[in-house]
């Protein structure tokens, strides 16, 4: 006769049986989440991109160099004039490339500084089948820091850093690998490279999104290792820079509660640390929305629906892009969409802020 087995082993089987499915759809869901937002590449719109033929006196010169898988990246040096008092490298967004950024370092290139911009692993210029995760952006900007302080292409000056969004917490976590960087400037970024998952999936999932947190941590560090675990307040420790952070309360894309409000709670009686803070401006504070911007989307948003096909299904990609490109030509004037967009009021305080940095710097090595 066979035994039957004890209730409690069929329990703790079928237990068993349980979690591993749940782990089992806890990974995949994990890999199909993280393969929608990084397994693909990502430009800005190529008929709304800034050139730099837009702005008078702007020069600059293009560089290609590895990142850490051997893939090239792109970047341009950007200069206005002679006598600049350091080289100031960009991190870009993410989903676009350092071109959003132009008028940004056209102003920064026209009041004394180099500016070298680049885009990071699957973005616009940038080698790369897709942006691979968060980290990749660090890892990015480390390898362009190296290639500005050691290729021989630059002259021997301080260096800081601007970051935006993901450049925002790039350039914060990046001062753990080099705390030799003189002043940075975080708008908009985030403390953890996972943060910005939580803060979308609690408006989803509620308190459960925590519950994927060990899968996306630990597949985060199966593909970037020691990266995947620096946050941008490592960074801050690891320095003697001085911090500029610069946030906006309604930020939806970035809320203030997984970056600025952390480093204001740890930092605010910090004498390196500087802190502007809005309460209405959104996720890119330092672009103004001009008449000529608005009238321009919504112009284009009439337009679409006029359309006599779904412009949002993708069999219909090619088609739309070149509708969009006809009409861009016909009716857009790019050079225009872009003047006096940039918050001069914000620009001159950072330009105040990497002045004031820099000055003890190049004061001693003078």
């Amino acid at each position: 006769m066979k035994k039957k087995m004890p209730v409690r082993k069929k329990i703790l089987i079928v237990l068993a049986c349980v979690l591993v499915l749940v782990i089992a759809g806890a990974w995949i869901l994990t890999e199909v989440e993280c393969g929608r937002f990084f397994g693909r590449r990502y430009e800005t719109d190529k008929l709304t991109r800034q050139r730099a033929e837009f702005y008078d006196g702007l020069e600059r010169t293009q560089y290609i160099f590895p990142s850490d898988k051997g893939q090239k990246l792109t970047g341009y040096l950007y200069s206005s004039g002679t006598d600049q008092k350091g080289i100031i490298i960009f991190a870009h967004g993410y989903g676009g490339g350092q071109s959003y950024y132009m008028n940004c370092a056209d102003y920064f290139a026209k009041h004394g500084y180099y500016v070298f911009a680049f885009d990071a692993t699957g973005s616009e210029e940038s080698e790369g089948e897709s942006t691979r995760g968060l980290p990749q952006g660090m890892i990015d900007l480390s390898y362009a820091i190296s290639f500005v302080e050691e290729s021989g292409n630059f002259p021997q000056l301080p260096i800081a850093l601007f970051g935006h969004s993901w450049g925002g917490y790039c350039v914060s976590a990046v001062l753990t690998l080099h705390p030799e960087v003189e002043a940075v400037v975080a708008c908009s970024g985030y403390n953890d490279s996972l943060g910005i998952f939580i803060s979308e999936g609690k408006a989803i999932a509620g308190p459960a999104v925590y519950l994927t947190l060990p899968f996306l941590r630990l597949h985060d560090y199966i593909k970037f290792g020691k990266y995947s675990t620096i946050t941008a307040e490592d960074g801050f420790n690891n320095t003697d820079a001085r911090i500029m952070i610069v946030h906006s309360t309604d930020d939806k894309v970035v809320p203030a509660e997984i970056g600025y409000d952390i480093y204001y709670r740890n930092h605010k009686d910090d004498p390196r640390f500087s802190f502007i803070c809005y309460e209405d401006k959104g996720h890119r504070y330092f672009h103004e929305v001009t008449p000529y911007v608005k009238e321009t989307d919504e112009a284009y948003q009439q337009w679409l629906e006029t359309l006599d096909y779904d412009y949002n299904d993708k069999a219909n990609a090619e088609r739309l892009e070149k509708d969009r490109e006809k009409y861009y030509q016909e009716n857009v004037d790019v050079k225009k969409y872009w003047e006096n967009r940039l918050n001069r009021e914000l620009l001159d305080k950072l330009l105040e802020f990497y002045d004031s940095s820099l000055s003890n710097k190049i004061n001693t090595e003078n």
